[in-house]
């Protein structure tokens, strides 16, 4: 049960990647584009909370939860890392690779700060009682 409870992490991780990593690039194609749902607050705000939330963990120093309750998991279910399971091997060579922590954290600051350029050249809109979207 802990090893499959450890895959379904796994999977949350990478979806929460995807959503930061994807919801840029649709973001950017969006507002060059003209889409108009990109511009929606609720989904604007989550996006650069997540990015912020990992840049806030790379700058203090913090090892990210789902990684660290995935690791316990695996350990508490007899396994000695990420090596069993065709999707939880493929999907831990997507999420985790080898370098130094200082380019994690410069490359985590520069995204946030290319999500933080998207909120000025393309601003979200929030919808007031009534329907008006604020421009």
């Amino acid at each position: 049960m802990d090893a499959l409870l450890a895959d379904l992490i796994l999977i949350i991780h990478l979806a929460f990647i995807a959503f930061v990593v994807f919801g840029q690039i649709l973001i950017s194609i969006g507002l060059w584009r003209h889409w108009a749902w990109v511009r929606h607050f609720g989904f604007r705000i989550a996006h650069l909370l997540a990015i912020a939330y990992v840049m806030a963990e790379t700058w203090l120093g913090i090892s990210c939860p789902l990684t660290v309750w995935e690791n316990q998991l695996r350990l508490r279910a007899g396994e000695a890392g990420y090596t069993d399971g065709f999707i939880t091997y493929w999907v831990h060579k997507l999420i985790f690779y080898t370098a130094p922590s200082w380019l994690f954290t410069l490359i985590y600051t520069l995204f946030f700060l290319l999500v933080l350029a998207s909120w000025i050249w393309g601003r979200p809109h929030r919808r007031r009682s009534g329907g008006q979207t604020d421009l």
